[in-house]
């Protein structure tokens, strides 16, 4: 087999020909469309083309962008990593916040049952002293002495003050 040195530069002669001055004007154009290719680059193309090698012989089009290819990946995978450990926090703050969403629903509830029964206890005395003392900052005694009322005035005294 016929050994080259590491570097081998070979040219390409094109004659005053109408065929090759159209081919060369085509080449002009392509590489003018594509900045990132070399003529070197679009003359192994064509030999690979030409020779029938099959895609996974060849050597990649432009070993000079791998580099930067991988460079490019290892940028994208970094984002993915950032991406992936934002979302997990951000998922670990949501729960944190709909679990205290959830406790701070249960104490409400537990607030208003026991709110509920204090009220159902004492219906009259617990609402009628809370607006006095807002109202007034001096305490005022009640005349008359508290009396035992009927359990059914109290639920419609209490209906009659909420009307």
């Amino acid at each position: 087999m016929f050994q080259w040195s590491k570097k081998v530069v070979k040219s390409v002669t094109f004659n005053p020909e109408i065929g090759d001055e159209s081919l060369l004007a085509q080449i002009e154009s392509y590489l003018e469309a594509q900045p990132e290719k070399t003529f070197s680059d679009l003359c192994k193309d064509a030999l690979w083309q030409a020779l029938c090698v099959p895609d996974s012989v060849r050597p990649s089009p432009n070993t000079a962008a791998l580099p930067m290819e991988q460079q490019i990946g290892e940028l994208q995978r970094q984002i993915a990593g950032l991406e992936e450990r934002f979302f997990a926090k951000e998922s670990n703050r949501l729960q944190t916040m709909e679990s205290q969403i959830l406790q701070l629903s249960q104490q409400v509830a537990q607030l208003s049952i026991i709110f509920n029964q204090a009220v159902s206890i004492h219906p009259a005395t617990s609402s009628v002293p809370t607006v006095e003392v807002i109202n007034n900052p001096v305490f005022i005694p009640d005349p008359t002495p508290p009396q035992e009322v009927d359990p059914v005035i109290s639920r419609l005294s209490s209906l009659v003050d909420d009307f």
